[in-house]
């Protein structure tokens, strides 16, 4: 685990003002004006959040086709011909996944969020293998025109050089990968070890063409991207050395589930807006042992003097262990990412949270008073895992502009038409989202019912790793 530097300096660095405001100083919350008015802000944030989001799978298209063009074959039989262009298909959708993998702020920002891009990673990383797989099964094809018995030796490892061995070994790689990925559920440390399983499945696949063609230039360039996205997401990300240092300074118990915890930078602060994450990793105290994972907490404040709050609900063995967390432990951060509440349109908005979901609208309403009318949704099991709810509250009475819906509710998901019921012109809000997956997926049809478009729906799910 690297050193985290003393935090004996009082120079925090610069942190950005989100959304433009230039009268922080002003007020508590900082001031927040919007100049563009009604149905064309609506229209221009929802056309700028589909673009970014539309930029991973652009990328994956774009890498894959270039790359498909370029190796295209001529003059060669049907199978053999789709063993090629399978193969150097499969190639560009491997190397496209793994820049998707990249966990870095700004390349994040460009390709619509993090979880966006891990979204497309998955899917790129499957159907690179599909493709790949039919790699051999097409040269076995084009030989079983010439021979059956030659078929069967095309799928024999052993009657074959080194160079295939190579390819082999990483098709078994990705098939392992895969496999832990997607259908075994394992604990995230495991998880997460032999996740990397995948990245060198790719590299033996790129040193397999390599090894058959020779220097190609394509595949140098392909060889040295995927070994410095696999540099990069090891060293400067699993490893923190891209990592800012900070200093727990404060623990409180908004909830009998959850912590809220106040970090203080030991040098450069992050630049976090309201409704983005960061990645925390948690060092040993006096009386605390720290998991050493990054994990994903939403910022649940930002603080004049630079500080960031984070809101902790115990869900797994790490995060149980944070509920224990004293001062002065030190943390390591990465991000900020996310775009989930960036560009808040000027027009009447909905927010729904359940659980721990309240994180990033709770950041908003700290940071910014309500310039529009604005009902929060907010679900939860019982009062006593109700995050903020007194201080939710207090905010509701204060601001004419902001009401609060809370819902309690042990079993099962709410009645979400009877709540729809409740909210006052309803089809002219814009609709943000954050929550567990299954309440996610429950609510989307009854807003699409209540004639809600969904270019007007922004939501996150805690569904990725």
């Amino acid at each position: 685990m690297p050193r985290l530097p003393g935090c004996t300096s009082s120079t925090h660095g610069r942190t950005r003002c989100p959304r433009g405001c230039q009268a922080q100083a002003q007020s508590r919350f900082g001031l927040r004006t919007i100049a563009a008015t009604g149905k064309t802000q609506v229209n221009a944030v929802s056309s700028s959040s589909a673009l970014r989001r539309l930029a991973a799978p652009g990328l994956v298209l774009l890498m894959t086709v270039a790359i498909v063009l370029w190796a295209w074959p001529e003059s060669l039989p049907l199978w053999r011909s789709v063993a090629i262009v399978s193969a150097w298909a499969g190639s560009g959708l491997l190397a496209a996944s793994l820049l998707l993998m990249v966990r870095e702020p700004h390349l994040a920002q460009l390709l619509g969020g993090l979880e966006n891009m891990y979204r497309w990673h998955h899917r790129s990383g499957i159907l690179a293998y599909v493709l790949l797989l039919c790699h051999p099964l097409a040269l076995t094809l084009d030989s079983w025109l010439e021979s059956p018995q030659l078929a069967w030796q095309m799928l024999a490892p052993w009657a074959h050089s080194w160079p295939v061995w190579l390819g082999w070994a990483a098709l078994l790689l990705l098939m392992f990968g895969l496999s832990v990925t997607f259908v075994l559920r394992l604990p995230y440390r495991l998880w997460r070890h032999l996740h990397f399983s995948l990245g060198l499945g790719v590299l033996l696949g790129l040193a397999h063409v390599y090894a058959l063609l020779g220097g190609v230039t394509l595949l140098l360039v392909l060889l040295v991207a995927a070994a410095l996205a696999l540099g990069w997401r090891l060293i400067a990300s699993d490893l923190g050395v891209a990592a800012h240092p900070y200093r727990v300074t404060q623990v409180s118990h908004p909830s009998g589930a959850s912590i809220e915890i106040r970090l203080a930078p030991c040098a450069g602060s992050l630049a976090v807006s309201p409704g983005q994450f960061v990645l925390a990793a948690f060092n040993d105290g006096p009386h605390f042992h720290g998991c050493g994972e990054y994990h994903p907490f939403s910022v649940s404040a930002i603080h004049a003097d630079h500080s960031l709050s984070l809101n902790i609900k115990a869900f797994g063995p790490c995060t149980q262990k944070l509920q224990q967390l004293e001062t002065d432990v030190l943390v390591r951060l990465q991000g900020p990412f996310g775009i989930f509440l960036d560009s808040l349109p000027a027009a009447p908005q909905l927010w729904v949270a359940g659980g721990i979901g309240i994180t990033p609208f709770i950041a908003e309403l700290r940071a910014h008073p309500r310039s529009q009318p604005t009902t929060l949704l907010y679900l939860f099991r019982n009062a006593a895992e109700a995050a903020f709810l007194d201080e939710l509250t207090a905010l509701s009475t204060a601001d004419p502009k902001f009401e609060l819906l809370a819902q309690a509710g042990e079993r099962g998901l709410p009645d979400f038409a009877a709540m729809l019921e409740k909210i006052g012109q309803l089809q002219a809000r814009v609709v943000y989202i954050c929550g567990p997956a299954p309440m996610v997926n429950a609510l989307l049809p009854h807003l699409q019912q209540a004639g809600i478009s969904d270019t007007a729906i922004h939501f996150e799910k805690f569904d990725f790793r």
